[in-house]
């Protein structure tokens, strides 16, 4: 994640290898969770039990920070490191603090990136379990999800009472793998023996909707309720099928009963991090499940979370879902730039970001500029921290410094990716300092009455910066029937391209004058959303050329490589 790749570092794999860890039970002490509320998965990963989050409800609540980005660039932004950083920087000033991420999806790892768990001196461990099959969490929500899929079509081979119309079932199959050859299929065929053939396709597990509602459910009943709400089918007269009409609700929720339980590990400098759930950040609102945040805002006082993608897509969601499902609200928020994306932003290519270049960054600056004032925009006080990389400059690091004062706010130049904690101490003493200030004064972008079509021009026109929605009347009806069957109070999910404010993924910097065309709309009632597609988004992606799959093995020690 940190991107530094000189020769004479060592390899993110290399590093997390050489973690002198501690064990599961000593991390959970930091926090005060006793050995017996801790269920170990080995010797440095555990769950959290419900009966410990229950008995902490009284405490008071920690303050909460989020970290989010600038549009991603090829460049690298180094989000998730710097969160890892954060968290090990405001232990090292002597906080009691704890960082919140998302589970990794094995589809990605096997595809275009390898590992996420932060990078350099800034990462959590265990690295391959993380990566790989951690806990169960993701098999669980995949056989929960599965479930309700052979539940519906079990109904319709004997007898369909619920007179579901096989042409309108909305339930795809998920499976956590990269494979577009599962996007489209044909289900049922073979004769009578295996019911009605029928056009059907998958969805990767982060996609769906269970995965949602594990991260946004306050407890085991709350996600069985859920479950119940979610919409599968419809029947020939429009009218909807719920998932608790094929009473598949109860059975899932036990399938989930471990899952939804936060899991604890640990950062290199052995300070305390739950990472818990994945939904995807486009499709889904991307963060880390609603229980392990505030959980951890209630046995530590500093809690770091962070969001997917960058501003416009994360901290949104963040802001306009989660924290107001949950009733959080955040303190202080870190916005991560690099020079390297400044540079890309200005019009740089790939292979030049090694050279000098103070005006380009200054040109790319717009689009940080941009993400700047749309978080102040929901009364959160913004620190934007350097992601610092070997090449950058001192003139260039200057560069960003001058222009984000321009804006009101104040860059911190971080070198936890080299240095862990020691070198992101500056940056934890700003964010206490705005957390501690009261500054804060968090609302949500638009209020729950505003109809759905407003919702999406609210967001399109503030935080994109858009002339316009562009919608069908196809779009439209759909929204208002929504609003008649008394879901208008929902949020909205904007599931568009994550590398611009606009939904061309070409557009960089901080484009002004654009449209954003909505292609359909999907109600995630379960969930508690609507997600509204805007350009080509992939709910189930495909792997590369060259997968990362191919250079993942053991190596002659028998430890495995390639993953990173």
């Amino acid at each position: 994640m940190g991107g530094h790749t000189l020769s004479e570092y060592k390899t993110d794999i290399q590093i997390a290898r050489e973690a002198n860890k501690k064990s599961i039970q000593e991390i959970g002490a930091k926090l005060d969770i006793p050995s017996e509320h801790l269920l170990p998965y080995g010797h440095d990963k555990a769950k959290i039990s419900a009966e410990f989050i229950n008995s902490v409800q009284g405490n008071e609540k920690g303050k909460l920070i989020l970290v989010t980005a600038i549009n991603p660039t090829p460049a690298g932004e180094g989000k998730t490191t710097t969160t890892v950083g954060l968290g090990d920087g405001l232990n090292r000033i002597g906080k009691k603090a704890a960082i919140c991420i998302r589970e990794a999806s094995l589809g990605p790892n096997f595809g275009m990136k390898g590992g996420a768990a932060g990078g350099g001196y800034a990462q959590v461990v265990p690295m391959e379990d993380m990566n790989l099959h951690f806990t169960g969490d993701f098999h669980a929500i995949t056989s929960a999800h599965n479930l309700l899929s052979a539940m519906i079509d079990n109904h319709i081979y004997w007898g369909n009472e619920l007179d579901i119309d096989i042409r309108r079932i909305a339930w795809k199959r998920v499976v956590d793998m990269n494979d577009r050859a599962l996007r489209q299929i044909t289900a049922s065929l073979g004769g009578v023996a295996n019911g009605f053939p029928r056009e059907a396709g998958f969805d990767i597990t982060v996609a769906s909707e269970v995965m949602a509602i594990l991260c946004l459910a306050k407890d085991i009943k709350d996600l069985e309720t859920r479950l119940g709400d979610m919409i599968v089918a419809y029947r020939r007269d429009k009218t909807p099928v719920f998932c608790r009409d094929l009473k598949a609700d109860g059975a899932m929720a036990v399938l989930l009963k471990d899952a939804i339980q936060p899991n604890l590990v640990q950062t290199l400098e052995n300070n305390p991090a739950f990472v818990h759930g994945g939904p995807f950040a486009n499709i889904a609102h991307g963060c880390n499940s609603v229980v392990a945040t505030t959980t951890a805002l209630k046995v530590a006082d500093y809690v770091v979370t962070e969001a997917g993608f960058g501003a416009d897509l994360g901290a949104e969601k963040f802001m306009n879902i989660k924290c107001r499902k949950a009733g959080l609200a955040p303190d202080a928020v870190v916005l991560v730039a690099t020079v390297r994306a400044m540079k890309m932003n200005g019009g740089v290519a790939k292979a030049d970001l090694g050279e000098e270049n103070v005006d380009a960054v200054n040109n790319g600056c717009a689009n940080l500029g941009r993400h700047i004032s749309n978080l102040k925009s929901f009364g959160v006080p913004v620190v934007v921290a350097i992601n610092h990389f070997v090449t950058d400059t001192e003139a260039e690091v200057q560069a960003v410094k001058d222009y984000v004062a321009k804006q009101g706010s104040e860059a911190v130049l971080c070198k936890h990716w080299a240095h862990g904690s020691a070198g992101v101490e500056d940056l934890a003493h700003k964010v206490v300092q705005m957390a501690d200030s009261g500054m804060a004064n968090f609302a949500p972008l638009y209020p729950d009455e505003m109809s759905l079509f407003e919702k999406i021009e609210t967001i399109a026109k503030r935080i994109y910066h858009a002339d316009e929605v562009l919608a069908d009347k196809t779009v439209r009806e759909q929204l208002r029937s929504w609003e008649a069957q008394g879901y208008g109070h929902l949020p909205v999910c904007m599931a568009k391209t994550q590398y611009s404010f606009s939904t061309d993924p070409n557009l960089r910097g901080a484009p002004t004058g654009h449209s954003v065309p909505i292609r359909e709309v999907r109600l995630s009632a379960g969930a508690g959303f609507i997600v509204v597609v805007c350009g080509q988004i992939m709910t189930m992606p495909g792997l590369p050329r060259s997968p990362s799959a191919e250079v993942i093995r053991f190596n002659h020690d028998g430890v495995i490589e390639g993953l990173f």
